[in-house]
């Protein structure tokens, strides 16, 4: 299906780098705070990336197969495949071709040290997370591969409903990130809106396939407070299923497109991600290892060694 014209020019406007037919790049706020000097983003608390040389990217940027409220993204998503994809090599070229474009601006900044810009030219970490649905492409492996021979790190974020997908995908990403945002197929039904049946059923294979799978682990639960902040017990359960590495609770914010779906009272306050943060912990025998207060964002893990938490950097 086509993508209209008036889409592609709004996301340019947004600041995306368009690469080929179905992927883009875009600048993430903490890649731009930390150029000039401020804190890395939660990932670099959490994991100890480097934020300045993080390559923020969708190969799926039409695609997606939920339309969950709290997504901050445009809901322009055509279809939930995507059709004669490019190759993977072409997008991680391009994206990296992309990510210095959207850069340059920065070359002359008086606030941007000159070797952190330097840096920042050759990008260390790819996260495939920018929008969309990623398993929705279907070179993957290939594209995870391809970002791993240029020695980046991959983060895949990703919401659980293809398990198929993720069963076969070869290399598996750095560390692979599963979206949980719903306590049950209720919640999931209202809150992220499948537009077929079986999909929190998919979702629920995801996470009994989780434990065999030889990468890192994230579990994610994006909170929005009156609709699946809470639930505690019910989150637990899903969480023993996965036995995650780390599990983030994170709130959600009140910005984007999600304004027009949600309200400014769903985002939940530090504090009440806090409470729950300690509560999960708690039942699961986790540990709550650090807190972003300005991301709304805490990072729970089941690992003592300092090795195990933070990535090993080339």
């Amino acid at each position: 299906m086509r993508v209209p014209e008036e889409v592609v020019r709004r996301l340019r406007k947004q600041g995306y780098y368009i690469v080929g037919r179905h992927s883009a790049v875009k600048l993430c706020h903490w890649t731009k705070e930390r150029l000039k000097g401020g804190k890395p983003c939660y990932k670099g608390t959490f994991y100890g990336i480097q934020s300045h040389r993080c390559l923020q990217m969708t190969p799926a940027l039409f695609n997606c197969n939920l339309n969950c409220l709290y997504c901050w993204r445009m809901h322009n998503f055509v279809d939930a495949i995507v059709e004669d994809p490019d190759d993977p090599a072409f997008i991680v070229e391009e994206s990296i071709k992309g990510q210095r474009v959207l850069l340059s601006g920065y070359k002359g900044n008086p606030k941007v040290p000159r070797r952190l810009w330097e840096e920042a030219q050759e990008p260390k970490h790819m996260a495939i997370s920018l929008t969309g649905e990623p398993t929705l492409y279907p070179r993957l492996g290939e594209l995870i591969e391809e970002a791993h021979k240029r020695g980046m790190t991959t983060f895949l974020v990703t919401n659980g409903t293809t398990p198929e997908v993720l069963r076969d995908l070869d290399p598996l990403p750095t560390q692979l990130y599963v979206t949980v945002a719903a306590p049950n197929e209720e919640v999931f039904r209202r809150l992220q809106l499948p537009p077929r049946p079986g999909l929190w059923q998919k979702l629920m294979e995801t996470l009994e396939l989780l434990p065999s799978l030889d990468t890192r682990i994230t579990i994610r639960h994006t909170l929005v407070e009156g609709w699946n902040l809470g639930y505690v017990d019910e989150y637990a359960k899903l969480d023993e299923k996965a036995d995650p590495d780390f599990i983030e609770p994170k709130g959600y914010m009140y910005v984007g497109w999600s304004r027009l779906r949600l309200r400014a009272e769903n985002m939940p306050t530090h504090e009440r991600i806090m409470w729950f943060a300690r509560e999960l912990a708690e039942r699961l025998g986790y540990r709550i290892y650090a807190e972003r207060p300005e991301s709304r964002v805490a990072m729970l893990t089941k690992h003592d060694d300092e090795s195990k938490i933070k990535l090993r950097l080339q």
